[in-house]
């Protein structure tokens, strides 16, 4: 797609797009109530037009930055940089007979991300500006709390965060049912009563588990339960959400790879805070889909990971309530990226002076993690 009418504009034709993978090993192991992981794998994309370079990313397997290559360029090299929607249902068309969800879709969010930046950096507007801003910072909860880490590294970590003024906290539940509230326990007595404290269960639980262990979190003020059953089960949700104590919000969302999901989740009236992802639901463009929906249900919006991506679109979209600040995604945004922010009094702002995301990537800091091309 080209322009050639508005203003004198000739139109920004990308010129290439790239994509690339980097797997980061963990600082130790690490697990939740489902996974266990010893490395992350970052998805770059770099989009380039009129000597401007544009950068995003997601988290995914490396097959997502061949998928970039092989599939995504095709359709987006030679459109108008300008004209990110157009890229965005070009590269959802193509993908059609390899499956929306997954790998595309996340493949889909990297390149997305990096044309949001690319067009940003074209108009030299930082991107929450091109985005148009609706608050100047957006809060953070500190999260981590892996159910590998022992009670001491679960405090120690949790209070780091609490200790530099960020106000909730995050710890993952569900490996180990017989031990979680003890470790809850825990966790309260270490960040005292002032501060909000979050479990995630990453579905581990069975819905009358759930049930039990919410009553029971409740008794230490755990005021967000984070996917006590699976995702997929939205009755199970909307059970819980039903009957679980007063002032404990009930949330999930993460796994949506498109608006329809985020839709039913909602019909459903499974969760009380839909989360979504950037770097998952195929870019900011899905992101914003995904604000829109939690504007006409009445939902708030919360990210998930992935701090450096959701910064800008988290101060635009008006449904979001706060920012996932996850211990994983920190260490790597902050080893590979130039301009990777920290909070300051639990909020991270966008950096206004620099255009786009702000982010620099580091080539050669990033090359011995480098697993693709």
């Amino acid at each position: 797609m080209s322009r050639t009418n508005h203003a004198g504009y000739n139109g920004a034709p990308i010129a290439s797009l790239q994509g690339s993978a980097f797997r980061i090993p963990t600082a130790a192991p690490e697990s939740d109530g489902t996974l266990e992981w010893t490395a992350t794998t970052l998805i770059l994309a770099e989009a380039r037009a009129n000597g401007k370079t544009g950068i995003g990313f997601s988290y995914a397997d490396a097959a997502a930055a061949r998928l970039i290559n092989d599939r995504l360029a095709a359709v987006v090299v030679g459109c108008d940089a300008l004209s990110v929607t157009c890229c965005w249902e070009a590269m959802v068309a193509v993908i059609r007979n390899q499956g929306r969800p997954g790998i595309c879709s996340m493949a889909i969010a990297a390149v997305d991300n990096a044309l949001w930046d690319l067009k940003a950096r074209l108009l030299e507007l930082p991107l929450v500006s091109l985005l148009g801003q609706a608050r100047a910072a957006v809060p953070v909860y500190g999260s981590g709390g892996f159910t590998s880490c022992s009670t001491v590294e679960l405090q120690e970590q949790l209070t780091g965060w609490t200790d530099r003024g960020i106000t909730r906290v995050k710890m993952k539940v569900g490996r180990e049912p017989e031990q979680d509230p003890a470790r809850v326990a825990a966790a309260r007595a270490a960040i005292g009563p002032a501060h909000e404290l979050f479990v995630d269960a990453n579905g581990a639980y069975s819905r009358k588990q759930a049930l039990a262990m919410a009553r029971t979190f409740a008794e230490t003020g755990v005021s967000w339960f984070e996917e006590p059953v699976s995702s997929d089960d939205l009755e199970g949700l909307r059970l819980i959400r039903d009957r679980a104590p007063p002032g404990m919000d009930i949330s999930a969302g993460e796994y949506g790879y498109d608006s329809v999901y985020f839709r039913r989740m909602l019909e459903a009236g499974a969760v009380d805070v839909l989360q979504a992802d950037a770097t998952r639901c195929a870019g900011i463009t899905g992101f914003l889909q995904a604000a829109a929906l939690c504007r006409a249900f009445n939902v708030p919006l919360s990210s998930h990971c992935a701090p450096a991506m959701h910064v800008h679109v988290c101060c635009a979209a008006a449904p979001v309530r706060h920012l996932e600040y996850f211990y994983d995604h920190v260490r790597i945004e902050t080893m590979l990226f130039d301009g990777a922010l920290e909070p300051v009094n639990g909020e991270l702002a966008p950096d206004l002076s620099r255009p786009g995301s702000g982010l620099v990537f580091k080539q050669a800091d990033a090359q011995p993690y480098a697993v693709y091309p």
